[in-house]
């Protein structure tokens, strides 16, 4: 429950705020426990638009990126991570969400949790478990300044990517859309009017006429019901893929058996690794560590496997390289392990991982290229092929009557 107060802070100034405590009592506990003497204390009124399902709102990587930044600039002037929130909860007090968050660390700050803690325990916002795991680490080592700044630069990169992905695709996804609205229309509407003509003549209709036309009869009597299947359909794929651990993993298992696009995957995955993995251990984290959470920030779940089942063997003091090598659940790139090997051999290994970043990112991006590139055509290609078997396949006994 969320409580507005007013009152005294230790230094007598006058406060007003909000507070977040499960009942009054706890909140009564925690403004004693903050130093302030409240004249008003009271639950914040219910309204509609405060309806709360406490489902965690989601957060943009760049939003992410940049409160990250701001904070790793705010602590490396030299003020305290209570200032430094204080700062923030200010600076975004006229936005809903993002005061509400800032406003829930600060208290959980000065109940004396940590800031990985207080992360964690905020019901405002979802952050990555990566995000998470990195700040708790960073904090115990005492390197929050730097992976913050090293974190905001990875988001802000992951994003870029991201919004480069999504408007190459928006154009062949919006071409595929109208151009299967257009058979749909044909074989509901315009179809069922044409066959109004070959029912009047008493003759012998050629196989692909007759399965036009029986495909116009079952779309215009179904499809309301056909529209209802495909929105089940992609709606229970997309709710199983989230939800299902074992449905994930089979499907991305499927993906990397695929040719070309398996690539494209990888090299994705290789290069997010590197990348983070490489920041993480530049910034002081202990490999084991840094490996671990490297892992939890890939998609594909066969390679994070991979990946994951690595750290756990590297605590036992065996190679990452030879780990990798020697797995049997997915074939990584040989290049990457050879690659990995020599930073082992020579301690470079965050370099190395840093210029492995760069060399996949590229080589992803050119092979995302050519493939958003071959998919329009192939779009198009695929869905004229069927206008044009719809289009013929009605002209055919219109031709057959003008010859007989």
């Amino acid at each position: 429950m969320l409580f507005r107060y007013s009152g005294f802070d230790s230094n007598g100034l006058k406060v007003k705020s909000k507070l977040e405590a499960s009942t009054l009592e706890e909140a009564k506990v925690k403004l004693k426990a903050k130093g302030i003497l409240y004249t008003f204390l009271q639950e914040e009124n219910f309204s509609i638009s405060k309806i709360s399902f406490k489902r965690k709102r989601n957060i943009t990587l760049a939003d992410l990126s940049y409160l990250s930044r701001d904070l790793s600039i705010y602590l490396n002037s030299g003020i305290s991570l209570i200032q430094a929130i204080d700062l923030l909860k200010q600076r975004y007090k006229n936005d809903r969400v993002l005061g509400s968050f800032f406003e829930s660390i600060s208290t959980y700050l000065d109940e004396g949790k940590t800031f990985y803690q207080a992360l964690d325990s905020q019901n405002v916002l979802k952050l990555p478990e990566f995000y998470k795991q990195s700040i708790k680490i960073s904090e115990n080592g005492g390197l929050l300044e730097s992976v913050l700044l090293e974190l905001s630069v990875f988001l802000k990169e992951q994003d870029r990517i991201k919004k480069q992905v999504g408007s190459a695709m928006a154009y062949p996804l919006f071409i595929l859309f109208i151009s299967f609205f257009m058979v749909g229309f044909m074989l509901s509407f315009i179809v069922p009017k044409i066959t109004g003509i070959f029912t009047q003549i008493n003759q012998e209709l050629p196989t692909s006429t007759k399965i036009v036309i029986t495909l116009g009869d079952f779309f215009s009597n179904n499809y309301g019901y056909i529209i209802l299947f495909f929105v089940v359909l992609i709606g229970g794929f997309i709710f199983l893929l989230k939800k299902s651990k074992p449905f994930k993993y089979a499907f991305d298992k499927f993906c990397l058996r695929v040719p070309f696009f398996s690539k494209m995957i990888e090299q994705g995955e290789l290069s997010r690794f590197s990348y983070m993995n490489s920041i993480l251990i530049k910034s002081g984290i202990p490999i084991v560590q840094a490996i671990n959470l490297s892992a939890n920030i890939l998609k594909n779940s066969v390679i994070k496997r991979v990946f994951i089942d690595a750290s756990k063997s590297v605590v036992e003091g065996k190679k990452l390289s030879v780990l990798l090598a020697n797995n049997k659940i997915y074939k990584i790139d040989e290049a990457f392990i050879h690659s990995i090997a020599i930073g082992e051999d020579t301690s470079r290994l965050s370099q190395i991982l840093n210029n492995l970043a760069s060399l996949y990112n590229e080589a992803n991006k050119d092979k995302t290229d050519i493939f958003l590139s071959l998919l329009e055509p192939i779009f198009m290609l695929f869905v004229g092929s069927i206008i044009g078997f719809i289009v013929i396949s009605m002209l055919l006994p219109i031709f057959s009557m003008n010859l007989g």
